[in-house]
């Protein structure tokens, strides 16, 4: 069961976080976040799972950034969300997807007790202008049954700004 805006508002403050907030970016079953000025993008071509891929960071200006084909920026929301009772899910909004703008390759669903931002894998079909605070994607609750364990990954969990990839951190705790 995914929550409706009246029930995320109805939790906010107690089992739904959402900072900073506005009734504004709700809508009937979801909450719209928006774009941090802040962007990664990988400095090598070729990324290497086993190995931490340094960023590079950029700001998005006022005037806007133009995003090129075939080029993964990393972005965050400026929310930051705790959940202890829900998952979490992001969707890119429909009229950012409609400009050929995928707000995240694969990584749209989060874990309950998740807290942190989200960080946005961007990629375009073809060159869009971005601009910093615009409501870029929507996050919506679903309804947990059954006895869970709250999320704690040390890699994701409170993070404090864009979070790179952390998947080399697996091959480290294997050998």
């Amino acid at each position: 069961m995914i929550l409706s805006g009246k029930e995320i508002l109805n939790k906010l403050g107690t089992e739904i976080q959402i900072e900073p907030f506005s009734a504004q970016q709700l809508n009937p079953n979801s909450y719209n976040l928006r774009l941090h000025p802040d962007v990664l993008v990988y400095e090598n071509h070729v990324l290497d799972m086993k190995k931490e891929n340094k960023a590079i960071p950029l700001q998005i200006p006022e005037e806007g950034m133009v995003l090129e084909p075939g080029k993964l920026y990393l972005g965050r929301t400026v929310e930051f969300t705790k959940t202890e009772k829900y998952v979490p899910m992001l969707e890119g909004r429909s009229s950012i997807g409609r400009l050929g703008l995928f707000v995240h390759i694969t990584a749209g669903f989060g874990d309950v007790g998740f807290a942190g931002f989200w960080t946005l894998e961007m990629f375009c079909v073809q060159p869009i202008k971005i601009y910093p605070n615009i409501e870029i994607c929507q996050i919506y609750y679903h309804s947990l049954q059954g006895e869970y364990d709250l999320y704690k990954s040390g890699k994701y969990q409170n993070n404090q700004g864009i979070q790179p990839s952390l998947l080399f951190k697996d091959f480290e705790s294997k050998q």
